[in-house]
Order: structure tokens, then sequence, then C-alpha cells
């Protein structure tokens, strides 16, 4: 008994770092990052955190968290880094980071998968990632227009907006392959008053008159021609109609 009482004296692991200022930590965990070892540099930036709540070392820290669990591939944990960045220090210096960060996150979600699934159909796929990501890509840039990241979001975000016009009329032909005219119409329609300058419109506009036609309305497809042949006089569609199986270029590829 006398011999198990003393085994509970035992001291437990001596923390090393129990007495290393913020510098050190600091230091420490940009050098676990800079080795790749994310989830211990997270765990040294949340020791720092909580060791020294107030100051700059402290405040990038967060920043670091947010990228290092951007790093590792956790896109909620990393997102609700930045979220909290944000909402904590919203007057930062560099803050629009973060929001280009927060925009990043969700961006290379969606580019991670395309990249591996070049033939995947898009009505299985929920475009709120890309979303998601034109929306924290858009307050960067409209917060801070002179942001250094701001030239390089609003490329992004041209991306993103041909990707979502590209998947409204990816679905509006698969609705029309299949009769669901109405659907179709509704699908191209959307793409044509929302992503204007997208090359997807062309063919929105085609899938309009194809739609209406069937649906007997003859002139709102008349209209739909006389736009189409005005903006697009020497469109494909017009001569040969829709593309045949296996001729379509991934719907990412849009470059």
């Amino acid at each position: 008994m006398a011999l198990a009482a003393g085994c509970g004296l035992l001291p437990d692991k001596i923390d090393e770092t129990a007495n290393w200022s913020a510098q050190r930590l600091y230091q420490e965990a940009k050098q676990l990052m800079s080795d790749g070892s994310y989830e211990q540099a997270i765990k040294m930036y949340e020791k720092l955190e909580a060791k020294y709540p107030y100051g700059r070392y402290a405040q990038q820290a967060q920043i670091e968290v947010a990228y290092a669990y951007y790093r590792q591939g956790e896109r909620v944990q990393a997102v609700a880094a930045c979220d909290r960045f944000i909402r904590l220090h919203p007057n930062h210096p560099n803050v629009d980071y973060v929001y280009y960060l927060r925009g990043l996150i969700h961006f290379n979600e969606d580019l991670g998968i395309m990249s591996n699934l070049s033939r995947q159909d898009l009505t299985e796929r929920d475009p709120k990632g890309l979303r998601d990501s034109f929306d924290a890509l858009k307050e960067l840039v409209t917060r801070y227009p002179e942001s250094k990241y701001a030239p390089d979001a609003t490329i992004r975000m041209n991306y993103l907006v041909n990707s979502l016009a590209a998947h409204e009329v990816h679905v509006a032909r698969y609705y029309i392959l299949r009769g669901a005219y109405l659907a179709a119409a509704n699908r191209a329609q959307f793409a044509v008053s929302n992503y204007q300058e997208s090359p997807a419109v062309e063919e929105a506009l085609y899938i309009l008159m194809v739609a209406y036609d069937s649906l007997g309305l003859v002139d709102l497809r008349d209209d739909a021609k006389r736009v189409m042949q005005k903006n697009y006089p020497k469109s494909e569609f017009l001569a040969r109609g829709f593309r045949k199986p296996g001729e379509d270029d991934p719907w990412w590829k849009l470059w």
C-alpha cells in the first residue's frame, strides 16, 4: 500500500516548454510548419495562445493555425479558425489574408475533387463549395480592393463564375435530353440572367430555343433565337445542335 501511495506522488511528464517565451514557442511552431508537421504545429500554436493570449504572437498564431488546418486538409476546422480570427480581430493589418485564405479553402476543396474526376456528372454535385468560395473572395475584394491578394482573388472569382454557369447549363442539358423541357428552360434562363459574361451562355440560349420550341412557346423561342444569332452568329449549336456524347470537355476546363 505504501508503494502504491508513493507512485501517486511521482511527477507527471515534465513540460519542457513551461518556461519558453512567446517568441520561442512561435519559432518552434514555425519550424514544425516548415517540416510539414502540421498537427504538432497546431498544438504548439495553441499552447502559445493559452500561455500568452495577448500580443502579436498570439494573433499570428491564430492565423497560422488556420493555415495549418488548411494544409492538413481539415477544411471545416480551417474555415472555423478563419472565422474566429475575423471575429476577434476585424481590424488586424493581415485580416485581408484571412479572407483570402477562407476563399482558397473552399476553392481548392472543389478543384481537388475535380482534378481526379474529369468526367463527373454535375447533376450529382452540389455547387455550394463554389458559391462559398466566390462569396469569401468577393468579400475580400469588396472590403480590401487594394489588397495584394485582390488580383488573384479576382481571377479565381472569374473561374468560379464560369464554373457555376457551366454547372447550370450541364443540368439544363441533362433535363432537356430527358424531355423535362420546363425544368431545362428554368435552369438555362437562370444561367443567362446571372452569368451573362460566361462562355456557357451560348449553350444556355440554345437550350432555351429547344425547350421553348418543345413547349410550343413560339414567341419565346424566337426571342431566344434572335439573341443567340446576334451574339453567337457562328455558333456550332445553331449549325449542328448538341454535342455528341463524349465530345464534352471536362466541365471545369474553362481556361
